[in-house]
């Protein structure tokens, strides 16, 4: 550091304001130039912001001056000395304005200088403590450097003798612990039965560990013990391993669970366990090639020469037989091997799962499995099942033999498959204890033949549209198959179905292709149907339309009947998957002759209203012994005779007319179950409308009533068993002999509807009682169209406004009394139409 003297000698000349000219420019301003030079720019701010805007001056301002530069330009302007003037006033101008500070600052300055002199005394006393510390630390270093050097020689002596009776001992432990083996070993040559496998896989980790820990390499008996114990720790894996293995095969838990605690103690329980995985893994692999090895199927099924399996995986002339059944009887292995591995291996997971170390309690599974490793079966079934399905799909592409083995043979496929997985299900199945395979498992190894499913239901899906197409040919539309034609449909269908109703997810699928084939069979069928007015006739005979339609009918009926009969014997949801398709053809079958019993209804209607054309209102004994029918009636036997000859007895089976039960019902008897129902309400239902009824009337009425019952019964359907209609005509008959004053109690309204009793009322009250169908001047086809789209409730409000009407009447004229009808039309009206339902229900 400078000594306050220096620096003051620093400062004295600036203070003195001497400056001893050094540069040219210095040199230069002692001549006087005669020229006059410019006035330097003089302000009362600082010299710098006056030399910064002048055009001189601004240039020794800049960052990147260069005095050669400067000096050269000034040179060349010619005017080198006016310059050099100018910047000799500038010199003289800084030199005052740093005397000027100076002296401004001079008690400033002068206090600086005071504190520099103390600093300079205060250094001095430090630099003097800091040379008697230096001589006092050099005096202590070598005062202790002796000892210390004594003290690390001690103490690299000391350690090197802990090390060496570590290594000692060590030694002499392993000697120890290999003799205990060696002891133990000596045993098993000559009662191999008796060496615990175990306690010398235990010893022979110890030895391991205390040579690995104590790095007892090197040591010439130490390495002599361990050329002996490698061979030792061979043989001791070795024989762990036949146990381990035979306790596997065999499921013989204790037997694995020696094993596992051998390769536990030896400290390679996860290694080895791994190497299992993949040694099951590689035999899994290895099954399933074989299964599809088309070369060694061939060598299998005979010999490399005619018969034999060519390259393209198509079986020589005559050698298709024996190769397809090797292929599934390696098929069959294969199923059994991928079966017993995985139970091997489950086997094995669940003693790993149960057994703990009896020393620490660990439990062996936690030293194989970490927390987000899978379980042993899930890896192993996860290799198998990508081998089999990369299999089977390299099968299905590369080998037209295979494919079409496996497409035909799918049932027996998806047999075995279902076999293992259900074998693999059922050995596994142990409380407490996890399955072999999960269920999403099992759906990876179906999906596996997925592509054969495809191919099989295509191809039952073509064998069927195939047969379909033959037998109704969309080119000609009025072809009509034979009854063998339609028979061998559904026999095949039938054979479909029984060559998949063992596996139930099969037979779904198979349903659904059926079903697809069920609406192109009702699709064809309908296209053939006629509809025109031909179709529809009922006046003469049959037409080769209706004839057409007969027969469509009695094949689509013999589809539904028989595949409804097939599907009996499956569980409830076959049905509903077949339910839409066969729906479909009971549709198309019921619109084939709906037309035509619509027909023969409208006619039998038309011959019922013809009753309204009678006069049932004629008296005397000539009406009453009359025992012939009345005219409609003999038209309606004509027609119900000419519609059993001429079509019923075509749609129908010969025993209709007798007692049917309704699980043995046909379309068309359903139909004629209806018409028949129908008929007989009509007329009830005109009959009661009939207005006068006298009691001649009446009697031919109820002749009209038995010749109807007589009629319907032999020709349409048997009366007994129309139920509700029925009663209600049986009913009708005695009721109409009643007297007014006993209808309202009798029992034989319950059988009869309530518009029915209400109708009938009419025809024995006074004339100015007009029924609805008279006041509203409507034609009784009219009324009975009205009849028809109204409920029993509205129907009443109808006849009520009559009896309105009535009693208006009869008040305006006066009259107190009512005719007994009146009344009785009320309270049988209210009442009956409130238990209207129960008559509807029934």
């Amino acid at each position: 550091m400078a000594s306050p003297a220096a620096i003051q000698r620093s400062i004295t000349p600036a203070v003195a304001g001497t400056i001893i000219p050094s540069s040219p420019l210095q040199r230069l301003s002692t001549f006087k130039d005669r020229t006059p030079s410019a006035p330097i720019p003089h302000s009362s701010s600082s010299p710098l912001d006056a030399f910064s805007s002048d055009p001189v001056f601004s240039a020794l301002l800049s960052p990147d001056f260069d005095s050669t530069r400067f000096s050269t330009q000034a040179l060349s302007s010619g005017s080198a000395a006016a310059r050099a003037e100018k910047l000799e006033e500038g010199i003289r101008l800084l030199e005052k304005q740093l005397r000027s500070e100076v002296l401004s600052r001079h008690d400033d300055l002068l206090s600086q200088l005071s504190s520099l002199k103390d600093v300079e005394s205060a250094l001095s006393v430090v630099r003097s403590g800091i040379s008697n510390l230096q001589s006092s630390v050099r005096r202590v270093r070598q005062e202790i450097s002796d000892p210390y050097r004594q003290i690390r020689l001690k103490t690299v002596q000391l350690s090197n003798i802990h090390h060496t009776a570590e290594l000692l001992q060590s030694t002499v432990r392993v000697l120890r612990l290999s003799k205990k083996l060696k002891d133990l070993m000596a045993v098993s040559a000559t009662e191999p039965e008796k060496l615990d496998l175990s306690k010398a896989a235990q010893l022979h980790r110890e030895i391991q560990i205390l040579c690995e820990e104590n790095s007892l390499a090197g040591i010439d008996v130490v390495d002599e013990e361990m050329i002996w114990l490698a061979e030792t720790g061979n043989k001791l894996r070795s024989e762990a391993m036949k146990v381990l293995e035979r306790g596997m095969e065999g499921l013989n838990q204790a037997e694995v669970g020696s094993g596992l605690q051998v390769f536990y103690n030896l400290g390679e329980l996860r290694s080895t366990v791994d190497a299992l995985i993949t040694k099951y893994k590689n035999q899994g692999v290895k099954s399933v090639n074989m299964a599809m090895d088309l070369k060694a199927i061939s060598a299998s099924s005979g010999n490399f020469g005619p018969g034999g399996v060519q390259r393209t995986g198509t079986p020589q002339l005559g050698g298709g037989a024996k190769a397809k059944e090797a292929l599934w009887q390696r098929m069959n292995t294969c199923m059994d091997q991928m079966h017993s591995i995985i139970v091997a291996i489950w086997h094995l997971q669940r003693v790993l799962s149960k057994k703990r170390d009896p020393f620490t309690h660990v439990l062996l599974l936690d030293e194989v499995i970490q927390d987000s490793d899978p379980m042993l079966t899930d890896r192993v079934w996860e290799t198998l099942v990508k081998s089999f399905a990369g299999q089977m799909k390299s099968a299905f592409t590369a080998s037209s033999f295979v494919k079409e083995i496996f497409t035909m043979g799918y049932p027996k496929l998806i047999s075995m498959i279902e076999n293992l997985l259900e074998r693999i299900s059922h050995d596994t199945d142990v409380k407490g204890v996890l399955p072999a395979i999960s269920s999403e498992g099992k759906e990876q190894m179906v999906a596996a033949i997925d592509i054969f499913q495809t191919a099989f239901l295509a191809l039952c899906l073509g064998r069927l549209s195939d047969l379909v197409n033959s037998v109704f040919p969309v080119s000609t539309r009025g072809s009509v198959p034979s009854k063998d034609q339609i028979s061998r449909i559904i026999l095949r269908i039938q054979e479909e179905i029984e060559a998949v109703k063992l596996d139930g997810h099969l037979t779904l699928l198979v349903l659904h292709e059926i079903g697809k084939v069920l609406h192109l069979l009702a699709e064809r069928a309908e296209y053939q149907i006629s509809a025109g007015p031909e179709a529809r006739q009922v006046t003469g005979p049959a037409t080769p339309s209706q004839l057409k339609n007969f027969t469509l009918y009695q094949h689509l009926q013999e589809v539904h009947a028989r595949i409804s009969s097939t599907i009996m014997g499956l569980p409830a949801i076959a049905s509903e998957v077949l339910s839409p398709s066969l729906g479909v053809i009971y549709g198309v079958a019921h619109d084939s002759v709906t037309s035509l019993f619509q027909a023969m209804l409208d006619r039998l209607e038309v011959c019922i209203l013809q009753i309204h054309e009678q006069n049932f209102s004629v008296h005397g004994m000539d009406a009453a012994m009359d025992n012939n029918a009345s005219s409609y009636i003999e038209e309606l036997q004509k027609c119900v005779v000419h519609f059993r000859s001429e079509f019923l007895s075509r749609l129908l089976p010969s025993s209709s007319t007798n007692v049917i039960s309704t699980g043995t019902e046909t379309i068309c008897t359903r139909l004629l179950r209806s018409m028949a129902s129908r008929v007989l309400i009509f007329f009830i239902r005109h009959a009661s409308l009939v207005r006068p009824l006298s009691e001649s009337g009446k009697l031919r009425m109820a002749r009209d009533m038995a010749e109807l019952e007589l009629a319907v019964g032999q020709n349409l359907f048997p009366v007994e068993q129309l139920g509700a209609p029925y009663r209600a005509l049986r009913a009708f008959r005695p009721v109409i002999f009643l007297e007014t004053s006993q209808l309202g109690a009798s029992p034989l309204l319950q059988d009869l509807p309530p518009s029915v009793i209400l109708h009938h009322l009419y025809s024995r009250g006074p004339e100015e009682l007009q029924s609805p169908m008279q006041r509203n001047k409507l034609t009784p086809l009219q009324y009975s169209l009205w009849l028809d789209s109204q409920g029993e409730d509205q129907i009443w409000k109808g006849i009520k406004a009559t009896l309105d009407d009535y009693a208006a009447k009869v008040r305006a004229r006066g009259d107190k009394e009512f005719s007994p009808v009146y009344p009785l039309m009320l309270r049988l009206g209210s009442l009956l139409t409130e238990n209207a339902f129960v008559y509807q229900k029934s």
